[in-house]
């Protein structure tokens, strides 16, 4: 099933060109803050997925070319996101003049927290802040959104945690300040463009992932390839700190990290999960003396 955020906040369920709303029928306010519909539709249907087929038999339904998709998750308790998670990533690392620091495996350094306020949906654009003489960088990464939480969670039981999967870009300012200062900008960490549920995914150790620049292959990869793999990031994670429904972690990204402008065009994509096409634009805020200095 494919979960949607849509028209500033109401939840649906995608199905071929039409998206059915569940909105009414979940009892969900869109209008409510903090915005937490889809926390709690997570919460609610962790346990039973197939609950939600049912619910939309009755619901009304909207061409899905009528609506504007939202960020699937737009309150989540946190983003936990891995650095360093690929070899051919970290090989990259270590000869790049750009100030990439992390040249050490996730395994060795563990996980960072990236700003909720960072996520962004499918039909946002990547706003980049006025920093002359900074590159900034696009990271094609997968998201799994977590359904169940907990604490301690084993690996044996981590994927039974995991309600689905979701195209996620990690943007970053290049440089040796803080990671989660580069890493935080508003509409750095796009997200969607629906949530695919973990039942339609065969198997989430073989799923290829691409990203392009204005048709140009940058990156690409698969799940299989990654150092710390997916039930192996929630172990982790949870041996640490509590999780919640509609957690995000974002899987790490491959070699083949560059720069992006405005006026690109990004395009990031996951089989079976989903393809998220981005407008890169040049904002007016974001400068600030912390970077005035050479990366």
């Amino acid at each position: 099933m494919k979960i949607a955020r849509f028209n500033g906040g109401r939840i649906g369920l995608v199905e071929g060109d039409e998206i059915a709303d569940l909105t009414e029928a979940e009892g969900i306010d869109p209008a409510s803050w903090p915005p937490v519909g889809m926390v709690r539709f997570i919460a609610r249907h962790a346990a039973r997925p197939a609950d939600i087929a049912r619910l939309a038999e009755g619901a009304p339904r909207l061409r899905l070319g009528d609506v504007r998709l939202d960020c699937p998750i737009d309150w989540p308790n946190k983003v936990v996101a891995m650095p360093a998670n690929y070899t051919a990533h970290i090989e990259e690392q270590k000869t790049s003049k750009v100030g990439l620091i992390s040249a050490f495996p996730a395994s060795a350094q563990g996980f960072f927290v990236k700003a909720n306020s960072s996520l962004s949906g499918p039909a946002d654009p990547i706003v980049l802040p006025p920093l002359d003489g900074r590159e900034i960088h696009h990271e094609c990464e997968l998201a799994i959104i977590i359904g169940k939480g907990g604490r301690s969670i084993p690996r044996a039981e981590a994927l039974d945690h995991v309600f689905g999967y979701a195209c996620l870009i990690d943007v970053v300012v290049r440089g040796k300040e803080e990671r989660v200062m580069r890493k935080s900008y508003d509409t750095f960490c796009p997200l969607g463009p629906t949530i695919v549920t973990a039942d339609e995914i065969a198997d989430p150790f073989d799923i290829d992932l691409e990203l392009t620049v204005n048709g140009e292959v940058r990156q690409q990869a698969n799940t299989r390839d990654m150092l710390v793999d997916i039930p192996a990031m929630i172990e982790m994670a949870s041996a640490v700190m509590t999780l919640y429904p509609g957690d995000v972690f974002a899987s790490g990204t491959p070699a083949g990290v560059g720069p992006i402008r405005a006026g690109d065009v990004v395009v990031s994509s996951a089989a079976g999960v989903g393809r998220l096409t981005l407008d890169v634009v040049r904002g007016e805020n974001g400068a600030h003396p912390v970077w005035n200095k050479a990366a």
